[in-house]
């Protein structure tokens, strides 16, 4: 017999604020986190902006320091928001055995991290020494003798995608099914709803999952840039991600981490633990097209979430809300819009969209977690969050995306959908509790 499967935990470490009430906030009020890149000297890139997590302590989250010690941004950023998360749904992480009501060996971990930020002084350092300008050609043995004195194991090892789901289980003690995903911009959005599948299907009864990125250094913004996906308003960082507008020009890179703690209703109800929602369906599927292209008519993007629906077991009527991925992107925003009509037909101008992308940033493998959160907040309040800097909408797309505004509305069941390079679509549906 499947299992229901509910959300009893939330956390949240974004360019926004360190926590879910801050920046839930912020952005019902119209608050941003884009301004001039500190993280490095970005001043010779043909973007100069980033949105980055800002003058965050782990520390005052968690009490464990050597779970911490050595964790760059992207594990900082994880074990932070895993801390919230676990914290709201009544799982002790503070001491050796916990009384919580949780056997470790059926609570899991599935996050969508991305590869961890390189170590970009240690890095450089050690090519740049090692050039043979004469030869024109890298000394490697060169370069490692001053590799050898210029990186450090544990900086290293922190690249690995699979780190941050490492750090979560010493964190909190989970043995069950330990997974990680890197399926780009989708990445958080697969783990929930793979997560979702694990619980239902009774292979744990607690899964911790989310993801957690941080691209924001050298060899991430060159990236972007050479694939000219980047916004390059740098006369004006707080407008740059514009969804829908006529005027867009690309994404705005952020970094963070989303987490959440899903758990059987048996579970959460044993356990009396407050629910906030219930995840109800998840769809996937492939472009099997381009790798940083979507397919023209969205086959990809209407497939996962067709199979959401159907997964389900509701009609597209019902659905309340959709939390796009909504990049800023001349071709995400057209095609994006193109899926939803396909899907929504006659009906998809009476369902408000909105991209929350606009106010937070985009951010890469954390992005569809922290926007299933916005969600989930989204049902708890019954309001939709606003797509800001839509002040000259593009007349080719015409849905209703909720522009610059937060409106009142009835809510009950709501979407959120991530497409990422490569051609992952991810979509997971959730709705209000009811038992």
């Amino acid at each position: 017999m499947t299992k229901r499967v509910v959300i009893t935990g939330t956390g949240i470490v974004c360019p926004m604020g360190h926590d879910v009430e801050t920046v839930w906030h912020g952005l019902l009020n119209g608050e941003h986190g884009m301004a001039d890149m500190t993280i490095f000297d970005a001043s010779t890139f043909p973007t100069k902006f980033a949105a980055e997590v800002k003058n965050y302590d782990l520390s005052t989250q968690i009490s464990k320091p050597e779970i911490h010690k050595n964790s760059l941004r992207g594990s900082a950023f994880a074990l932070g928001a895993a801390a919230q998360a676990c914290k709201q749904a009544g799982i002790d992480i503070e001491t050796d055995s916990p009384n919580d009501g949780i056997d470790r060996r059926k609570m899991g971990i599935y996050l969508g991290a991305g590869e961890g930020a390189v170590d970009t002084d240690a890095f450089f350092n050690s090519v740049a020494g090692a050039w043979d300008k004469d030869k024109g050609e890298m000394d490697w043995k060169k370069w490692s003798k001053i590799a050898l004195k210029k990186m450090t194991g544990s900086r290293e090892l922190e690249q690995e995608a699979n780190m941050p789901t490492g750090h979560l289980a010493v964190l909190t003690g989970a043995r069950a099914v330990s997974r990680s995903c890197l399926t780009a911009c989708a990445a958080s959005t697969q783990a929930i709803g793979e997560a979702m599948l694990l619980i239902r299907n009774g292979k744990a009864d607690v899964m911790i999952a989310g993801g957690a990125h941080s691209m924001i250094h050298p060899l991430g913004i060159t990236g972007f840039n050479r694939l000219t996906a980047l916004s390059t308003r740098n006369d004006d960082p707080k407008t740059a991600s514009r969804p829908f507008s006529a005027s867009r020009d690309g994404f705005v890179i952020g970094e963070g981490a989303a987490i959440m703690v899903l758990e059987s209703l048996e579970s959460a109800k044993k356990r009396g633990v407050k629910i906030l929602a219930e995840v109800i369906g998840f769809g996937s599927s492939s472009d099997a097209f381009r790798v940083t292209d979507m397919h023209e008519e969205a086959r990809g993007a209407r497939a996962a979430i067709q199979y959401a629906l159907d997964d389900a077991g509701i009609k597209k009527e019902e659905i309340d809300y959709i939390n796009t991925h909504g990049t800023s992107t001349k071709e995400n925003d057209s095609i994006e819009t193109r899926a939803i009509k396909g899907v929504f037909g006659d009906g998809a101008k009476d369902v408000p969209v909105s991209s929350t992308k606009s106010m937070s940033g985009h951010l890469i493998g954390a992005t569809g977690a922290a926007e299933l959160i916005f969600s989930t907040m989204a049902l708890r309040d019954q309001i939709l969050p606003p797509t800001a800097n839509l002040n000259d909408p593009d007349p080719e797309l015409d849905l209703d995306y909720v522009p610059n505004e937060p409106r009142k509305a009835e809510l009950n069941t709501v979407m959120s959908e991530s497409f990422g390079f490569g051609g992952q679509n991810d979509v997971v549906i959730i709705k209000k509790f009811i038992d």
